[in-house]
């Protein structure tokens, strides 16, 4: 088996940072843009997958034409749906109900919103669909933190100690077979 590189690069700010922006479709600034490409502009890669939310895809589609490489679109790297409280400031919930949600996602989902075994689900899928070759996805914090579960083994309290700022960065050795199988060689950049 042939390992492979996987770059999870997380998009760029948007106007309102800080916001559950689930499944509202924002874009990144074009700061928050420039800081992608950037990021992206020493990696090593050959193809580029990107969330269907413009946030993710308008910054994956300038760094896959400047490269000449192909782009993929794929819904499934979306972030967690948060419900209601999608597109709401943290502050502007209710708090028991929000640190519920931060302590156990899976039990306590947004209301009308995705548990966390809907996300990993999803991202399972992405992960199991991508081509060959070194990678760039660009993507989301919830569904990186689901990527690193699966590919890493973290537990869900773990992954949330993670700072995943705009525009950062998650290398990924990846073994292919079972998992957990994977070295991360550069964890946030």
């Amino acid at each position: 088996m042939t390992p492979y590189t996987l770059h999870l690069l997380r998009h760029g700010a948007p106007d309102v940072p800080g916001l559950l922006n689930g499944r509202t479709d924002v874009a990144s600034t074009a700061e928050g843009s420039a800081a992608c490409i950037r990021q992206a502009s020493t990696l090593d890669f050959t193809h580029v997958v990107a969330s269907d939310l413009q946030r993710a895809s308008e910054p994956a589609r300038a760094i896959a034409e400047a490269r000449g490489f192909p782009l993929t679109i794929e819904p499934r790297w979306r972030e967690l749906d948060f419900g209601a409280w999608d597109g709401q400031a943290p502050t502007a919930l209710d708090q028991q109900a929000l640190t519920a949600f931060w302590d156990d996602p899976e039990a306590n989902p947004p209301p009308g919103g995705e548990r966390w075994s809907a996300l990993t689900a999803r991202v399972a899928a992405a992960l199991d669909t991508l081509p060959a070759g070194p990678l760039l996805v660009l993507t989301h914090g919830g569904a990186i933190r689901a990527a690193l579960h699966l590919l890493c083994g973290f537990d869900r309290r773990t992954l949330w100690a993670f700072a995943l700022p705009y525009a950062c960065r998650v290398s990924l050795q990846i073994w292919p077979g079972e998992r957990p199988n994977t070295q991360i060689t550069a964890l946030v950049s």
